[in-house]
C-alpha cells in the first residue's frame, strides 16, 4: 500500500501578469539570522500557472506544487483568497 505524497501549497501576493494564463507569486518569509538571531525578511518569486486567468496584481492566493509546466512553471494557482486594490 502506497501513500500519496502531500503536494506543497503556499499563499503569495500576485506582483505581475506575465503573459497569457501566466502570473509570478511573490511569497514573503522570515529566517532567523545564524549568528546574530535576528530574523531578516526574505520573499521568493514564483511562476504560477493561471488556466483561467483569473488572478491579477495584487491579489492574494492560495498555490500549489505541480509538474514542471514550462521552463519555469511547476506551480498552480488554486484559488484567488482576496481581491487586489486597483488603483
Amino acid at each position: 500500500m502506497e501513500a500519496t505524497k502531500q503536494k506543497k501549497t503556499r499563499r503569495g501576493v500576485v506582483v505581475s501578469k506575465s503573459g497569457d494564463k501566466s502570473v509570478k507569486v511573490q511569497i514573503d518569509y522570515t529566517v532567523k539570522h545564524p549568528m546574530y538571531g535576528k530574523y531578516i525578511k526574505r520573499h521568493t518569486k514564483l511562476g504560477v500557472h493561471d488556466a483561467n486567468n483569473v488572478a491579477g496584481v495584487g491579489d492574494v492566493v492560495e498555490i500549489s506544487e505541480c509538474r514542471p509546466i514550462s521552463k519555469s512553471k511547476n506551480w498552480l494557482l488554486v484559488r484567488v483568497l482576496e481581491k487586489g486594490i486597483i488603483d
